[in-house]
C-alpha cells in the first residue's frame, strides 16, 4: 500500500499542533517547582474529558471492535510511557539530550513502525526531508550546550529512557495511523487520554508538590486545553491528510518553537551550531511540503 500524498492542509493542521505542544517546555518551566510527572498527569487529566464530551457533542463517538480497543489501550499506554520516560531521563541527562533523543530519533522509529505495521511507502525526497531535519534538529538541540556530553552510568541510563519516550511517542503515531480506518479521531483521543491519565495517577498521587497559586493552576489549565486538548485534535485530523512518516518530519517544528521561546522569554542561546540547525531543519519542512508536487517516485 503506498502512503497518501500529504495534502496542504494536514500539513498545516499537523504544525500548528507542533507549535502548540512547542510552548509546553516554556510553560513547565514557569510552573517550576512542580514535579514534571505531577503536570504530565494533570495534562492529561484534564485533556482527557474535553475530548471525551466534544467526540459526544459532535456526534463522533465510535469504538468500533475489540481489536480497535486494543489498539486505543495501547495509545494510552504509550502516552503514559512517554511521560514517564521523558520526564526521568531530563535529571539524568538533561533537557536539551533528552529532547535530542526523544525528538529526533522518533522520526525513524515512526519511519520503521509504519513501514512494519502500515506498510507504507515514501517519496525518496521525504528521506532526503528527514535527513536534514533529523540533522537539524540535533545541531538545534545540542547548539547551546557546546556538544559536551559525558557518557556516564546514569547518563547512558538516561538515555536509554529517553529512547524509551520516543519509541513511545512513534508508537502513538503509528497506533493512531491505523484506528483512523476505522475510528472517529476524537473517539481516539477521547479513549486513550483517560487511560494514560490513569495510569499516570500512581506516580502523579505520590509528588509532594501541588500547585499553590492561582497562575500555576491557570497555567495547567493552559496546559490541558490548548497544547494538549487542542492540539492532538488537529494533529489527529492532520494525520488522517498525509502518511505517518511525512507527520513525524513536520512536528520537528516543536523543538524549534520551544527553542524560539526560550530565547525570547528566558534569554537562552543557540549558538552558531544551533542556528545552523534551524536553517537546515526549516529546509525539511520546505521539501516536505514540496515532495506531493515533484512526481518523485516512491522509494523500494
Amino acid at each position: 500500500m503506498t502512503a497518501p500524498a500529504p495534502s496542504r492542509l494536514g500539513l498545516l493542521l499537523i504544525a500548528l499542533a507542533s507549535i502548540s505542544w512547542g510552548t509546553t517546555g516554556a510553560t513547565m518551566r514557569l510552573l517550576t517547582p512542580l514535579s514534571p510527572f505531577l503536570v504530565g498527569f494533570v495534562r492529561l487529566a484534564l485533556a482527557g474529558p474535553l475530548l471525551f464530551a466534544t467526540a459526544l457533542a459532535t456526534g463522533q463517538w465510535r469504538v468500533g471492535s475489540s481489536a480497535n480497543g486494543l489498539n486505543t489501550l495501547g495509545i494510552g499506554v504509550a502516552l503514559a510511557a512517554y511521560q514517564v520516560c521523558y520526564f526521568s531521563a531530563v535529571p539524568r541527562t538533561s533537557v536539551a539530550v533528552t529532547a535530542l533523543l526523544a525528538i529526533c530519533t522518533a522520526p525513524l522509529m515512526v519511519a520503521g513502525l509504519s513501514r512494519l505495521l502500515l506498510q507504507e511507502r515514501f517519496a525518496r525526497i521525504t528521506l532526503l526531508a528527514m535527513a536534514l531535519g533529523i540533522t537539524g534538529t540535533a545541531m538545534l538541540v545540542v547548539g547551546p550546550t557546546g556538544g559536551s556530553v559525558r557518557l556516564e552510568g546514569e547518563f547512558a541510563f538516561g538515555a536509554l529512557l529517553a529512547l524509551g519516550a520516543a519509541l513511545a511517542y512513534a508508537f502513538v503515531v503509528v497506533l493512531s495511523k491505523r484506528l483512523l480506518l476505522e475510528m472517529n479521531p476524537l473517539a481516539i483521543v477521547g479513549l486513550s487520554f483517560p487511560i494514560g491519565a490513569g495510569l499516570l495517577s500512581p506516580v502523579a498521587l505520590h509528588s509532594s508538590s501541588i500547585p499553590q497559586t492561582g497562575t500555576q493552576w491557570g497555567l495547567l489549565l493552559y496546559l490541558g486545553v490548548i497544547p494538549t486538548a487542542l492540539a492532538y485534535i488537529l494533529y489527529i485530523f492532520g494525520l488522517r491528510m498525509t502518511s505517518a512518516t511525512v507527520a513525524s518530519i513536520v512536528t520537528l517544528l516543536e523543538p524549534l518553537t520551544a527553542t524560539t521561546l526560550g530565547f525570547l522569554l528566558f534569554g537562552e542561546r543557540l549558538g552558531a551550531l544551533g542556528l545552523m540547525g534551524a536553517v537546515l531543519l526549516l529546509g525539511a519542512l520546505l521539501l516536505t511540503v514540496r515532495a506531493p508536487l515533484t512526481g518523485d517516485e516512491s522509494g523500494d
